[in-house]
């Protein structure tokens, strides 16, 4: 057999393996399907709100709270082929600094468990790759809190609101790949000592998230 010959069975062997692999089953959304996604998410606040005294006036120090990376799972139900609802679940540890010129201090650290629930719209519901919108509502419900360096931290549960963007890839069977991005609005009112200092901390974290899930 000749090279071309050669070359020309190996890409026609490569274009049937590329059919083959395209052509296998896979189980599209649809109304009355269940949908659990397991992801490793980052959850990210860029709060740099002020730090002020009881009485109103600057202290020269704002509000830093650190990066978590957690696993997260998302519960999700179809109501039509096209609309679901997901409610997504998860704890993250966060620490909290008072930052300013020459002062970085930590002052707590808190675990908070933030639920999201969003009603999603999917594009392309029968397709292999479907992309999807969501919003809806997201709780922070702190733990676990404790102070750091003799400062007293409380921080006030809130609720807000969430936008949600992602991508389900359907890769054979019931099994999917799946990356999400959330965006949620939410303001939290802290005190330090007793309000001897206190913040409204706009935390408006993103969720940055990729994990795979499992269709039923």
């Amino acid at each position: 057999m000749s090279v071309r010959s050669s070359l020309l069975a190996a890409a026609a062997a490569w274009a049937a393996l590329v059919a083959v692999a395209q052509a296998q089953d896979f189980t599209s959304k649809h109304a009355g399907l269940f949908v659990a996604d397991v992801r490793l998410s980052d959850v990210t606040s860029n709060a740099s709100d002020a730090i002020t005294t009881a009485a109103g006036a600057a202290s020269g120090l704002h509000v830093a709270v650190g990066d978590s990376y957690v696993p997260t799972l998302g519960l999700e139900y179809f109501f039509t082929d096209h609309l679901a609802a997901e409610l997504v679940l998860g704890t993250s540890h966060h620490d909290i600094h008072a930052v300013g010129s020459g002062v970085n201090v930590k002052v707590a650290d808190t675990w908070v468990v933030p639920p999201v629930l969003t009603l999603q719209y999917h594009f392309a519901p029968k397709a292999r790759f479907s992309p999807y919108v969501g919003a809806g509502l997201n709780a922070m419900v702190f733990y676990g809190a404790s102070g750091a360096n003799g400062f007293r931290v409380q921080v006030k549960d809130s609720v807000g609101a969430a936008l949600q963007l992602g991508a389900d890839y359907a890769v054979q069977g019931p099994w999917t790949l799946n990356v999400d991005v959330k965006k949620v609005f939410v303001e939290d009112d802290a005190s330090i000592n007793s309000q001897a200092l206190r913040s409204k901390v706009n935390l408006d974290p993103w969720v940055l998230s990729l994990g795979f899930g499992r269709r039923f």
